[in-house]
């Protein structure tokens, strides 16, 4: 489509520079369209990929006057010059090189570590396949009309978190900085698991996984092969209910163990105590005795995690967590560089990276299913899975995991969604992408499940225990379980490299859309000073951020990792997306945020998404928050115990965001003018909107 150049001239001819309501950012659509192809979509014919001579290759807004000097000659002969200010345009704003690229971006956001290392969990502790009804009503009626929302926000106005909010309920601009800063503590420890994924790859490029075995200089006299604990545990207890002794010592190599009382007790005729020590042992031989002290047993792939990768025994926890560790240092800085090198562009660079991270994690979990499903176990595995527990429904925990659960899967809020469709042409359907692009998220979740599943089910097989015994959620199924379970494997090696290389992807993707997110919103809000320049301060900030992350790096960084998700982004994000669902539902209203969408799409949503955005959407979120806050300390549950400092501490963390909304509401009124109704009004009313040279087409601050 081209602009209409008579109605641009008129347009530009009205331009009154005493209005307030009327700024010089009108004009930008008569800049450069002498030929008729640079207006708002000027995408559909020409500049899709960025290069418009006056475009800085950062996707925003950073147009200014022009300043000529011109020679003229007067009626007497005589030279005169003048100075000649030309009112310029705003740059025109990057569009996606293809739509598919943008798809690719949502899904690598929204599909992220949690779909591998949570859901499944989450599902089968909660009823299994009956946690599917929850988890889809909650997909319905709360994650997917917050996801539609951002979409929808972020292609109309075409700007980031924080210049959104002049169109919308200015005095709620807080919101886009909260977002800023819970992107920069995302980035702080979501980085430092990636990180982690990157020194299990290069660690597996040997001939033999060195979490196979112990024997490492690594490992202590604890570590125990899991397939000789498991042929122990059966040998033992068969022996010893024979009265036998002699198959102790073949069986484990180290005399000093448990086993020794129990033979004694054996030659010692004891029969009641023998019972007692081989029912122990049979179901339980979680401790070996070394020089007198009772240690708890452990795997090669959990001392290889907590004590080669990590080294956290070097630690005290957060009251000492020792110096950086180099390796790992540099595993981190490495990932910093890709994500660099992936977002210094803007969406030409990222357009390109998404086809590789996007896509890899998919071919990587199908491979994984097919060799999931044909080990011995894995059909027990995936019946543990979906066998549906109907009672548990009755729980209401399960309601709210299934609320959370698909609410940090789709990751509304994040300011993400906003910047990925800011970049979007002006009438995308972005109704029709909402649908795709989270529907893809939750099949992947489910997908994740069985080949997580197929391969407790091998394990539990393989280690003669329940499947509940063996399954752990977090970063303890990817870096534990899991490569413990590949470890067993013939071709090992080559599982783990895959296997790893989509835990990658995975983070990537993620890291990508939440810093892309800051990068975005503050591109638009200074375009000048940092639009002009998006490869200085991409290059600026992530330098920035490594070297906050660098705590994360020290020997006691595993402990920050986990205190930094809950107090970072955890608790705060929740805030930040009810009070903006608040602003855009009750403030701006859902009867003008549809008009916008008919403006996009020609025609309005329907009642369900008007009713689903007025009341449901804020219900569903406020749910989530007010039993967030009640069971937060069930977040940092585990084998530490977190300091009583560290909670004031985190509590002043998650303010250090949610105070930037009350805070610049006070800001904004008292920087208005005229009494307390005025203040008010300039406060929460939204800046008009300006009509383009486009029928039907706003311009609402960035050029397209």
């Amino acid at each position: 489509m081209t602009n209409d150049t008579s109605t641009a001239n008129v347009n530009a001819a009205s331009y009154d520079p005493q209005s307030n309501s009327c700024k010089k950012r009108e004009s930008w659509h008569t800049n450069g369209d002498a030929t008729g192809d640079g207006g708002p979509d000027g995408a559909d014919k020409d500049n899709t990929d960025g290069n418009d001579p006056d475009s800085n290759g950062s996707g925003t807004a950073g147009g200014g006057d022009q300043v000529k000097e011109t020679t003229t000659l007067n009626p007497k002969g005589n030279k005169e010059r003048a100075m000649v200010v030309t009112l310029a345009g705003e740059r025109r704003r990057e569009t996606w090189g293809q739509k598919a690229e943008f798809l690719l971006a949502v899904i690598g956001f929204a599909v992220d570590l949690g779909n591998v290392w949570r859901f499944p969990y989450i599902c089968y502790q909660n009823g299994g396949g009956a946690f599917l009804i929850p988890y889809c009503i909650m997909l319905l009626f709360g994650g997917l009309p917050l996801f539609y929302m951002e979409l929808a926000l972020g292609q109309f106005h075409r700007c980031g978190c924080l210049s959104i909010w002049k169109r919308i309920c200015p005095a709620l601009k807080g919101v886009g900085y909260a977002i800023c800063l819970i992107d920069i503590y995302m980035g702080m420890y979501y980085n430092t698991i990636i990180g982690w994924a990157v020194y299990y790859l290069f660690a597996s490029f040997t001939t033999e996984l060195p979490w196979t075995k112990c024997g490492n200089v690594w490992n202590t006299e604890a570590c125990t092969p899991v397939t000789a604990f498991a042929n122990a545990t059966a040998t033992v207890a068969t022996g010893l209910l024979n009265g036998t002794t002699t198959l102790v010592d073949s069986i484990f190599t180290n005399a000093s163990t448990t086993i020794g009382p129990m033979v004694q007790t054996v030659l010692n005729g004891t029969t009641q105590t023998l019972l007692i020590s081989t029912s122990t042992v049979a179901t339980n031989p979680a401790s070996v005795m070394v020089g007198g002290i009772e240690m708890v047993r452990t795997s090669p792939a959990r001392e290889f995690f907590e004590r080669q990768v990590l080294e956290q025994y070097k630690s005290d926890g957060l009251d000492y967590m020792g110096p950086v560790k180099p390796s790992l240092a540099l595993c981190v800085f490495g990932v910093f560089v890709l994500v660099y090198f992936s977002l210094w562009k803007g969406v030409r660079s990222a357009g390109k990276v998404v086809w590789v991270t996007a896509l890899a994690p998919y071919v990587v979990l199908l491979i994984l299913l097919a060799r999931g499903v044909t080990l011995p176990g894995a059909a027990e595995g995936i019946r543990y899975y979906l066998t549906p527990e109907w009672h548990k429904l009755k729980n209401s925990r399960v309601w709210i995991d299934a609320a959370s659960q698909i609410f940090f899967s789709l990751g509304p809020g994040f300011g993400t969604l906003l910047a990925l469709s800011s970049y979007n042409k002006f009438n995308n359907n972005c109704y029709r992408d909402a649908l795709l692009t989270s529907s893809i998220n939750c099949l992947t979740s489910f997908l994740a499940g069985f080949v997580i599943f197929s391969v407790l089910g091998y394990m539990a097989h393989v280690q003669n225990k329940s499947i509940e015994d063996v399954g752990l959620e977090g970063p303890g199924l990817v870096f534990i379980v899991y490569p413990e379970a590949i470890a067993m494997m013939k071709g090992s090696v080559f599982w783990s490299i895959i296997f790893f290389l989509m835990l990658i992807t995975l983070g990537l993707d993620s890291t990508f859309g939440g810093l892309e997110a800051m990068i975005t919103a503050l591109c638009d809000e200074y375009p000048r000073v940092i639009g002009r320049r998006r490869e200085l301060f991409v290059l600026i900030l992530l330098g920035f951020i490594y070297i906050c992350s660098l705590p994360t790096m020290t020997y006691g960084g595993v402990y920050l990792v986990n205190f930094l998700n809950v107090y970072g982004p955890g608790l705060a994000i929740l805030f930040v997306v009810f009070v903006e669902a608040a602003g855009v539902f009750w403030f701006y209203g859902v009867e003008n945020f549809s008009s916008d969408i008919e403006q996009m799409l020609g025609k309005k949503p329907s009642l369900f998404w008007r009713i689903c955005w007025k009341y449901i959407s804020p219900t569903f979120l406020f749910c989530i928050l007010v039993f967030s806050l009640l069971g937060y300390e069930a977040m940092l549950e585990g084998e530490y115990e977190y300091p009583e400092w560290s909670v004031a501490a985190g509590w002043i963390l998650t303010l250090s965001s949610v105070l930037c909304i009350p805070l610049y509401a006070i800001y904004k009124f008292m920087a208005s003018h005229g009494d307390c109704k005025d203040r008010l009004r300039q406060t929460f009313k939204p800046e008009p909107l300006i009509p383009t040279a486009v029928p039907g087409q706003i311009y609402s601050g960035t050029a397209v």
